[in-house]
């Protein structure tokens, strides 16, 4: 059975006595009913991996020992899911969920001319990669920016390989049959899609038209979809 597996954003160096969180004191004594001498595993989201053991039992701030230290190389591939706010926002942070299990490295909320709910709770989201992250047993926390207008998103982007995804009757190629890129972003929109204008923008910026698949998605089913697509090529 793997060891317990927590997130802290600024862990000490090696064989050093570390002082858990608040958060994740709580969780091992509380929660796993964790006792001294007991081994955790501690990332700080940026490919740092350690092995730590309990020297203290304390809700508010257990102290724990680094035994170990592994560097875990960032994925090969970078992948960016630009994807419009949704109106419900619980569909929104399920798919912030599933693509940091799935391992996408950046996701670009958008504000887009048919967003209906532009509220964002950064904490909130951040909180959930983090959970995510741990559930899946990763070291590499997704970026996640602020919201940002489609047409700044699409007229600043420097990424090598930029894909839109849409549902106009258009000439698209399948996003499955497209070559790896070793950097790659995607644009999904809200409900309803694309207006044609934005559409039309992203083309002018080359922003090569894709596909999902024959059938028509929700928005934040696309971003799953496109997300296992793009990282598992």
């Amino acid at each position: 059975m793997s060891l317990p597996f927590f997130y802290e954003q600024q862990i000490s160096g090696l064989h050093s006595h570390f002082t858990l969180s608040e958060e994740t004191s709580k969780h091992c004594i509380q929660v796993l009913r964790m006792k001294t001498g007991a081994g955790l595993q501690l990332t700080d989201g940026l490919g740092n991996l350690y092995k730590a053991s309990l020297l203290s039992e304390d809700k508010k701030k257990s102290v724990a020992l680094i035994e170990e230290h592994h560097i875990v190389p960032p994925p090969t591939l970078k992948t960016c899911i630009a994807i419009s706010l949704l109106k419900n926002a619980s569909r929104f942070e399920w798919f912030l969920e599933k693509a940091t299990e799935i391992g996408v490295t950046e996701i670009r909320p958008l504000i887009s001319q048919r967003t209906e709910h532009t509220r964002f709770r950064a904490d909130r989201m951040n909180g959930i990669l983090i959970a995510a992250m741990l559930q899946s047993q990763q070291v590499w926390l997704p970026i996640l920016h602020e919201p940002m207008a489609f047409a700044d998103c699409v007229k600043q982007s420097v990424w090598p390989q930029k894909l839109v995804a849409h549902c106009e009757e258009d000439a698209k190629q399948l996003l499955k049959d497209l070559a790896p890129c070793p950097e790659t972003q995607i644009l999904i929109g809200p409900e309803g899609d694309f207006t044609p204008e934005e559409i039309q923008l992203a083309l002018d910026h080359q922003y090569l038209p894709v596909s999902l698949g024959d059938t028509r998605l929700r928005a934040e089913t696309a971003g799953v979809v496109a997300s296992a697509l793009l990282v598992n090529r």
